[in-house]
């Protein structure tokens, strides 16, 4: 599921990324058209009109595939480091043995 899902996430950005870039700017920038916009298809307003609710949409998406798959690959995978590995168990340590006779020294 996660496979098909990271698929889908893909095609949304690319569509979000097109979609972005189609956009008149304000300097002119990478947008298309000229005063007709999208070759006199629809005016101008309804050009930025459709182009901004296919932004909020494809971006909605882009969130909420991103957050799936976020919570579909939580805990998954394996510590990495010891240090993301929880510590062994201690084993017992045998009592120390009783200290013998003290010898004299001379």
């Amino acid at each position: 599921m996660a496979t098909v899902l990271l698929i889908i996430h893909l095609f949304v950005t690319l569509a979000l990324i097109g979609v972005v870039l189609l956009q008149r700017s304000e300097g002119g920038g990478l947008g298309i058209g000229s005063s007709q916009g999208m070759g006199g298809f629809m005016t101008g307003r309804g050009t930025a009109n459709l182009l901004t609710r296919t932004t909020a949409i494809l971006g909605t998406a882009f969130f909420v595939l991103s957050l799936t798959l976020a919570l579909l690959g939580r805990g998954t995978g394996a510590p990495r480091s010891i240090l993301d590995a929880p510590p062994p168990a201690a084993a017992p340590v045998a009592p120390a043995p009783a200290p013998g006779p003290a010898v004299p020294t001379n």
